[in-house]
């Protein structure tokens, strides 16, 4: 069989999800570089992050439930401002906390600090608190 790339993630939270979805449409895939970026996250942009393979013949199949998914998350969360569903989860400058772990990441080497996120509504510019991850 040949498995090819159909997505890549931050983290193991959001590649297990859309795995987990992938495998109960009965599509065979697998995760390469989770070990290493799980290890080590950071080394999550040298590797490219947690890559999800794909079987090639079930690869259309894979990437329309994966755009599925992505919609369904969207229309999940709204601007409380203008109520738009154009949102995204960033990291904010505008938080001391983020500030601080990057000067603590830089002058003490490999320790992954925690980042700040907001969610980011992209019609009216309004930044409200975002989900916390799982295990946060």
């Amino acid at each position: 069989m040949e498995y090819i790339l159909i997505n890549s993630y931050p983290n193991y939270v959001e590649a297990h999800i859309a795995r987990g979805v992938l495998e109960e449409e009965g599509i065979h895939c697998w995760l390469r570089d989770e070990n290493t970026v799980t290890i080590d996250p950071i080394l999550t942009n040298a590797v490219g992050g947690i890559k999800l393979m794909v079987e090639k013949s079930q690869a259309q199949r894979a990437a329309n439930l994966l755009a599925d998914l992505r919609k369904e998350h969207k229309a999940s969360v709204a601007c409380p401002q203008c109520g738009s569903h154009n949102i995204e989860q960033v990291s904010t400058p505008r938080k001391a906390i983020n500030w601080l772990s990057s000067l603590l990441t830089f002058f003490l080497g490999d320790y992954a600090m925690a980042i700040d996120k907001v969610n980011h509504c992209f019609d009216c510019g309004h930044e409200f608190p975002g989900e916390k991850e799982p295990g946060d």
